[in-house]
């Protein structure tokens, strides 16, 4: 039995294998010949993809146009909105500056704050019932601290001493009164205090501005131009002061303010010349006052001191110099006096304004000024505000240091 199921798996196997050898004989034949591949395949260039506008067809060697020649629909431009009418610039507003007819007397308050150094001081010392040599000497000392000078202080303590000695019994009231009367001695000259804006000539007053660096000089140069606008004067300015970052900016700036034309020039140009063209520029408008502004320098420079000598002497080629008024700052005390020397030398002042009165200052100075120069105080300044600059009046003066 073995046997026979070994001889089925034989022939079954057998059977197999020939029926392979049957189907890869068949494959194995060749193909007719035309439809054996070449050995070289024949490429075939693609028909031309059609362009825009073209049928789909092949393309066609005809003529074109050129864009030039082809006539285009003119494009009608799109209305433009009509403009907007820029608005007009806000116009200036200028200032009425406050009249100057009593200003220093409403001013009065700011004045008195140093008339405890001077007025108070000396009415306490000249009220004790024994005026002996240590209180003659207090009241030396009273006035020297007060900046009044060494010649002024010796000249007013001995006519104290014949007037107390004289009058003996000496009540509150009559020690203000004699108080009052020496010190406007003191104080008051022959010299006019006025700024000097009629020289009577066709030309207009010329008015220049002169002091060291931070004293405030351009801008009282500012402030005196609203005074003498609010005394009805037209005026020009002139920012020769080129040396000083803005400071023709700041000049204009105040010019502005009350309608007053400010000439000016490059920074670091020549002053000479802008002053020049200031007092020009005054006379073609037919100005009552042209202000010139100079750079602050410091008096111990000759150079800038000769500069400033040529600024004076460019000027007087269009017109007379009526005015040069020196601003000195009333808080230096002595050293002010220094300056104001050195600058009368230069430039022939005519007339101080001192600045910053108020506060730490020493009313006394005003009497040491003008002993030393020989002119008169015209302008004080006691603060901050653009109408803080007054006419110096000496009777208002001498009220304030002393008090009622």
């Amino acid at each position: 039995m073995e046997i026979v199921i070994l001889a089925v798996v034989i022939a079954v196997v057998l059977v197999g294998a020939v029926s392979a050898l049957v189907v890869g004989g068949r494959r194995k034949k060749q193909l007719p010949p035309a439809e054996r591949p070449s050995a070289t395949p024949t490429i075939t260039t693609p028909p031309a993809e059609p362009r825009v506008g073209d049928e789909a067809e092949t393309p066609r060697d005809e003529s074109r146009r050129t864009i030039e020649e082809v006539d285009l629909p003119t494009a009608e431009a799109p209305e433009a909105p009509p403009a907007e009418a820029e608005p007009a610039p806000a116009a200036l507003e200028v200032e009425v500056p406050e009249p100057t007819e009593g200003r220093l007397v409403r001013l009065r308050a700011r004045l008195a704050r140093s008339q405890n150094a001077l007025g108070k001081g000396l009415l306490t010392l000249l009220s004790r019932e024994h005026l002996d040599e240590d209180t003659w000497e207090e009241i030396e000392d009273t006035l020297l601290t007060a900046d009044v000078g060494v010649v002024p202080t010796q000249e007013l303590v001995e006519r104290l001493r014949e007037r107390v000695r004289v009058l003996g019994t000496r009540t509150p009231q009559e020690l203000r009164t004699l108080l009052r009367e020496e010190l406007l001695k003191l104080v008051a000259t022959d010299a006019p205090r006025a700024v000097k804006t009629d020289n009577g000539l066709e030309t207009p007053a010329v008015v220049m501005v002169v002091g060291v660096n931070g004293t405030g000089k351009t801008t009282t140069t500012g402030k005196l131009a609203r005074v003498l606008v609010a005394d009805g004067k037209s005026v020009v300015l002139g920012a020769a002061d080129t040396f000083r970052a803005a400071a023709a900016d700041q000049l204009q700036t105040w010019g502005e303010r009350v309608g007053a034309r400010t000439v000016r020039g490059p920074e670091g140009g020549d002053p000479a010349s802008i002053a020049f063209d200031a007092v020009k520029e005054g006379i073609a408008e037919h100005a009552d006052v042209v202000l010139i502004d100079t750079a602050g320098r410091l008096h111990t420079k000759a150079g800038l001191m000769d500069e400033l000598g040529k600024v004076k002497r460019v000027v007087e080629k269009q017109a007379p110099l009526d005015e040069v008024l020196l601003v000195l700052d009333a808080t230096t005390g002595q050293n002010g006096l220094v300056q104001a020397r050195v600058f009368a030398e230069v430039v022939n002042i005519t007339g101080i304004v001192l600045t910053k009165l108020d506060g730490t200052a020493k009313g006394g100075i005003v009497v040491a000024v003008q002993r030393e120069l020989g002119v008169p105080v015209k302008l004080i300044g006691l603060g901050e505000g653009p109408d803080d600059l007054a006419p110096f009046d000496p009777e208002a003066f001498v009220d304030a240091l002393i008090g009622d």
